[in-house]
This record gives C-alpha cells, sequence and structure tokens, in this order.
C-alpha cells in the first residue's frame, strides 16, 4: 500500500484551514457551565483534514451530505448513551437540529455539535449520580416483588421524564444487587460494591478529557464507512504504538473500554489466555482478584489503564478474572478464570500436529491433523535471512513431511478461531498443496487489482485434505481456505467464517500535516480481498462444504452483523487450472453420508437439539427480579451451557474402539466433537477416492 500513502501527500500539504462558520444554538437543555469540556483549533484543524482523506482514499466512495450526517447523528448518541440510561427525549428533540448539521460541520472543523451533545450527558451522568447515591443510602431492595428488567436497552425508546428514568434506574440497581446476591456477596457487602461501583464510575467521567470527547465524535463518523476505520488521538496514538504484547504480558490479552465495561478486543496467541482457551473475544472482565485466595475487586466503570494495572504482574504469579461471556444467556452468573501471568511466547501460538486414529467402516485410517492458530511471519528474521525465522509455511511444510514419514492417510488443517495475519504466508501456504497459480486478488479503491500467486510449482502434500473452519477464522484463514476450495484441492468443513474481506493502512496524521501538536493517526479501509473466482470475501466469507451446526449466527457475530460492514460483490474470475483431487458428486456424497449421522446418530442428534435451544434461549433478554424466580431461570440458563459443553469437551469413553469412533494415537484426550466428524468426512473421503497410503505414494 506504499502507493497509497504517497498519494495523500498532495491532498494533506495544501494548507486547508477550517471555516469559521458555527451552528446556531437554539435553547439548551442546560446552560453553558465552566467545567464544560471545549474543543481545540488543533481538532478542529484534524476533523476537517480527515474529512478531505476519507472522501478521497476510502475503499467506500460516499458523498459527505445529509444522509451520511444522520447516521453519524445515531452513532454519536449511541455511543455516548447506548442504553437510553441518562438522556430524556426532551434532550434528543433539542439535539435533533444537529440531525442534518454535522456534514458541514466535518467540511468546516466545527465541532459545536459534539460538545454541546457531550456536554449535556455530562449534566445527566451527575444527576443520575445523585439519583443513585440517595437510592443506595436507604436501600430496600424487596426481592419477593414479582417484576423484571430487560437487559438490552439499545431498541428501547427514550424515557419521557425524570421519574420514568428513575424507575429505569431502580430496577437496573436491583439487578445488579440480585445479581450479587445470587453470586454468594453478603447482603452487607452488596451496597458497599455497588457505592464504589458508581463511586468509580462518576470518578472516570471526571477523569475524561477533550480529546476522548473528540475521538468519540471522530469515530462516530468513521463508524458510518466501515467497521474497521479508525480514528486515533493522540494518546492513544501513543499506547497504539507502543509494543502490546509487552504492555499486557500478564494474561495475553488486548483490552479496551466498552461502555461501563473493560472487553476482550483480541487474546494474543503465545499468551496464558491463549494456551487457557477459556477467555474469548468480546468477553468483558468485571473482577480482578489476586493470586488463588485474594479478594475481587469490582472494575465495572473503570478505565482501561487502571485495569490492566490490575491484571499485569511479575510472571508467575496468578490473577483471578471474573468475566461476562460474549454468548453469555441473561442469566448466566460471570465465569471465573484463573491464570498464571507470563511472557507472551510466540512459540506456543506455532503451527502443532497430532495424529488421530478413526476407525471407519471396519478400516483403520491415521488422520493427521494441523492446527495453525494464525498466519504468523518474523519479517525481521525474513529480511536478515534468517535461517530458523518464524513462518506459518516453513512449520507446516515441516509438520507434514512428519506426517507424510509416519504414513498418514489423510489431512486436516485445522483453522479455527484463526484471527488472520501475514497475507504473505496465506498464499505460501496454499502453494503446500497446489502448483504454481493464483491464491487471492486485491483490488485498490482505485479500481486497480493484483493477482498475488504461489510462483513454486513444488507440492508439499497431494493427499486427501479437509480444512475445518468456524465463524472466528477470519481473513488470511477465509484466502487460505477459499483458494483450496475453489480449487477443489481439498473439502471445507466447519461453518461460515467471519467475513472480513478489507484491507486496511494506518496513517500517521504528523507524517502527512504540517503542524507542531500531535495530530494522532488514522487507519482507513483501502483495499478489498477477492478469491481467484472473483466472489469477494467480505461479509460472507467463505461457506464451507459441509457446514456444521453452530451457536453462532451471521446476525450476531462477523463482519456481516455490522451494519456498515462494506458490501459483497463480484469481479472477474482469475485464470486457474482445477486440480482433480474432489469434484461436485464426490462432495455431495460425502454430505448425504453426514447428514444421515446427523439423523441417525444420538450423539449428533443431541447435539443440534442443544446448540438449537441455546440460540433460542439467547434471544430472551428480559430477567426476574424476583429472588426465587432468577435461581430457576439461572439454573435453567447454567443447564443449557453444561449440555452443550459437555457434548463438546466429555472425556473420551474407554471402549472408543467402536466402529466410527475416533481417537488419538499416543494418548486419552478430551473429545472434540467438531474434529471427530470432520475426521470421520475425512475417512469417508478417502474411502471414496480409494487413496493410497502417503508411503506409497
Amino acid at each position: 500500500m506504499k502507493s497509497i500513502l504517497i498519494a495523500l501527500a498532495p491532498v494533506l500539504l495544501l494548507g486547508l484551514q477550517p471555516d469559521d462558520a458555527r451552528s446556531t444554538r437554539n435553547s439548551r437543555p442546560f446552560t453553558a457551565s465552566d467545567d464544560d469540556l471545549k474543543p481545540t483549533v488543533t481538532q478542529e484543524k484534524v476533523e476537517a483534514y480527515v474529512t478531505k482523506i476519507f472522501s478521497g482514499y476510502h475503499y467506500r466512495k460516499f458523498t459527505v451530505n445529509d444522509s451520511l450526517s444522520s447516521k453519524m447523528y445515531e452513532n454519536y448518541l449511541n455511543e455516548i448513551d447506548r442504553g437510553k440510561l441518562y438522556f430524556l427525549s426532551s434532550d434528543i428533540q433539542y439535539f435533533d437540529k444537529y440531525r442534518f448539521q454535522l456534514d458541514e460541520s466535518l467540511n468546516n472543523g466545527d465541532l459545536v455539535a459534539a460538545y454541546d451533545i457531550y456536554n449535556t450527558f455530562r449534566k445527566r451522568y451527575r444527576e443520575r449520580s445523585v439519583y443513585i447515591d440517595k437510592l443506595l443510602a436507604n436501600p430496600s431492595f424487596d426481592f419477593t416483588v414479582d417484576e423484571s428488567f430487560n437487559t438490552d436497552r439499545e431498541k428501547v425508546t427514550w424515557a419521557k421524564n425524570t421519574d420514568e428514568l428513575n424507575e429505569v434506574w431502580r430496577k437496573l440497581i436491583k439487578n445488579e444487587a440480585l445479581e450479587l446476591k445470587l453470586s454468594g456477596k453478603a447482603d452487607s457487602s452488596i451496597v458497599t460494591l455497588l457505592k464504589d461501583r458508581y463511586k468509580n464510575r462518576e470518578r472516570n467521567l471526571g477523569r475524561f478529557k477533550s480529546e476522548q470527547v473528540f475521538q468519540m465524535y471522530m469515530n462516530s463518523f468513521c463508524e458510518v464507512l466501515d467497521p474497521h476505520t479508525r480514528y486515533f488521538s493522540p494518546m492513544d496514538s501513543d499506547r497504539f504504538k507502543q509494543d502490546m504484547y509487552q504492555a499486557l504480558e500478564g494474561i495475553g490479552a488486548v483490552l479496551r473500554e466498552d461502555g461501563n465495561y473493560i472487553k476482550v478486543v483480541e487474546v494474543v496467541p503465545g499468551g496464558p489466555a491463549f494456551k487457557d482457551k477459556r477467555l474469548k473475544k468480546d468477553d468483558r472482565i468485571i473482577g480482578v482478584a489476586q493470586g488463588a485466595e485474594g479478594k475481587y475487586e469490582d472494575i465495572v466503570g473503570w478505565y482501561v489503564d487502571d485495569a490492566v494495572k490490575k491484571i499485569k504482574g511479575a510472571k508467575g504469579t496468578v490473577v483471578r478474572l471474573q468475566v461476562l461471556a460474549a454468548d453469555a444467556l441473561a442469566n448466566d452468573p460471570p465465569k471465573e478464570i484463573q491464570l498464571i501471568r507470563e511472557k507472551v511466547n510466540l512459540q506456543t501460538s506455532r503451527a502443532k500436529k497430532e495424529i488421530v486414529t478413526i476407525t471407519q467402516d471396519k478400516h483403520d485410517y491415521k488422520i493427521g491433523v494441523i492446527n495453525i492458530p494464525s498466519f504468523y511471519r518474523d519479517f525481521e528474521g525474513a529480511g536478515k535471512r534468517d535461517k530458523d525465522f518464524a513462518s506459518t509455511t516453513r512449520d507446516v511444510h515441516k509438520l507434514i513431511d512428519s506426517l507424510k514419514a509416519e504414513n498418514v492417510d489423510g489431512l486436516v488443517i485445522d483453522l479455527r478461531n484463526n484471527g488472520g495475519g501475514s497475507l504473505t504466508e496465506a498464499i505460501s501456504l496454499t502453494g503446500l498443496f497446489i502448483s504454481k497459480g493464483p491464491v487471492v486478488q486485491v483490488r485498490e479503491s482505485s479500481g486497480d487489482t493484483e493477482v498475488q500467486t504461489d510462483p513454486d510449482p513444488a507440492i508439499a502434500y497431494d493427499g486427501p485434505v479437509a480444512v475445518l473452519i468456524n465463524r472466528f477464522s477470519a481473513s488470511a484463514s477465509e484466502i487460505f481456505a477459499a483458494a483450496i476450495q475453489d480449487y477443489k484441492r481439498g473439502i471445507i468443513l466447519g461453518e461460515q467464517t467471519y467475513g472480513k474481506g478489507t484491507v486496511q493502512t494506518m496513517v500517521d496524521l504528523n507524517q502527512w500535516i504540517r503542524d507542531t501538536d500531535k495530530l494522532g493517526q488514522i487507519n482507513i479501509t483501502v483495499a478489498k480481498f477477492y478469491r481467484i473466482n472473483g466472489s469477494s470475501t467480505q461479509r460472507k466469507g467463505v461457506t464451507p462444504d459441509i457446514e456444521y451446526p453452530s451457536a453462532f449466527s451471521a446476525e450476531e457475530y462477523g463482519e456481516s452483523s455490522q451494519p456498515t460492514a462494506l458490501p459483497w460483490d463480484q469481479i472477474s474470475s482469475a485464470r486457474f487450472d482445477l486440480t482433480k483431487a474432489l469434484n461436485e458428486k464426490q462432495v455431495a456424497k460425502l454430505r448425504d453420508k453426514y447428514q444421515q449421522r446427523l439423523k441417525s446418530e444420538q450423539e449428533m442428534k443431541t447435539f443440534v437439539e442443544e446448540i438449537d435451544l441455546f440460540r433460542k434461549a439467547r434471544q430472551n433478554t428480559i430477567v426476574s427480579l424476583q429472588e426465587t424466580k432468577r435461581k430457576k431461570e439461572r439454573e435453567e440458563a447454567e443447564k443449557k451451557r453444561e449440555a452443550l459443553k459437555k457434548l463438546e469437551t466429555d472425556e473420551d469413553d474407554e471402549d472408543e474402539d467402536t466402529q466410527t469412533a475416533a481417537k488419538p494415537a499416543d494418548k486419552k484426550k478430551k473429545k472434540d466433537i467438531y474434529m471427530n466428524e470432520t475426521s470421520r468426512i475425512l475417512a469417508d473421503y478417502i474411502t471414496l477416492i480409494k487413496a493410497p497410503s502417503v508411503a506409497k505414494r
């Protein structure tokens, strides 16, 4: 993307100055006060500059007009008060004058609307704090009253008056108190904990600076364009430039604030959380405790920097986390995760192999499994031509050679939860299974398309291949899986992938704009990925040849769940030659065999039923505030989760040498129902094509 960065320079050096025009104010809900946050002249300049950059170079061709203004306005309100817990409907009526003015404001460097809305929020927040203090001063939580609370407030209407909002908050606080009570907190400590929680939130509001308001406002603009374009304030830009693995070396996770919660943005491959496997992307951490016996500190409402200080610690020490799972049911209690802090070890995130023996139709098959957690590449080591630089392709090549030496009959490439990484590695890894040819097409915002190819005719493995994917396989994972599918080189199994088919580049604004102040940086979407057949991986991702039951829907998880995600589209196909490894008739036969098992085998039938029940349960966001009912709701939620978990992770039975049982060749391990079924399908595939053993090739 160097050409794109170079092309930005002329526009950014034009000496653009913001217009002095300002929006006319009507009567405000509050009069201005001395402690109101105010924009800086630098922010006004950055607003206009960034608007110019996005207008000229973002992949999505758009016009800064009233339609964009309206969407940005909604985003900003949602960012400030997502749960409709602070603003009144009268505030929204007052703000509505800005709905179609933000397009002019962006071009002119006008931040009146941004700060007027936020300063009103600050005052409403303080009103809420007064009410909460009053409520907790003389608490009277009656958990025998039969009433309920809707935990999903994004679609409710704004409160008409203070009394109506007070009632919402009464139930909200009561819900939090009941959660604490059911989690084992003593009645005497519940009120104290809630008081501390809300004092922390109010203290953090006082620490919120103009820089953070501006970042939030600009990202409301970015969100209109697509989910991956972002503006980073100078403070966040400096943090981003630091080594995040080092900054969060305690557990190996990248965190950020999300409303009042600390949210997991990424679980770093090779870290303690990655190896533990229980902490997931989008989980929310609500409590932290030190050591095996330490008392939990509630971190709801904390800044991420303060939370990280509690989560980090010396290597070898224990930290315990209370976590609200991303896929939690409304009544699920927080899960507790104990981790031993250590430095992130990239070696542990490298590709690994194992051999699974499957007995299918009275015949034993040795299945080689290679798990790839990410597409890693040591670019510095590669540039220096280090002999053993870290590379996904180099590691997988060695593992394939090892598996071939052990005479495996087929190979599974496990890409579940692989969020991507190096495009170079995705291309070269594909080359281990095909002769030379195109792997992916990259189309830039200018319309120019580049076909990126594997130039090496050598093939490391020519036997039967299955690629296992899930909803959280993304980016480079999708490129590899799509190429294997398009070449008909192997069978793709699992869930529809994430669907991230866009490319971003980071621009440091101080490198392009002449200004002595720090300006921050932007992450801008500049290109899209396309399969060699011309289909975009954006939104749709890769649809497996045989699709497994899934607890995750496209509407909830993945790129297609983002309202402003760039659309799916199609370009011309690249020229490539299909392999003879797999054809549509064979895929149809394998699918039929799988469907038969799905209908006839009790374990598979139960698995599908439990997933369906779990998905339906997640749609219910209303919880009872009556203790006896709430306990029953929680027990039912726990039963549903445990039933699903049991099917996925039960220990293997002792008598696993039945006709269709999959078992490790070397040691007993926990059952993985998806890998179990993948091994069976691959065994069917091997039988179907009557492939000779690898040793005889």
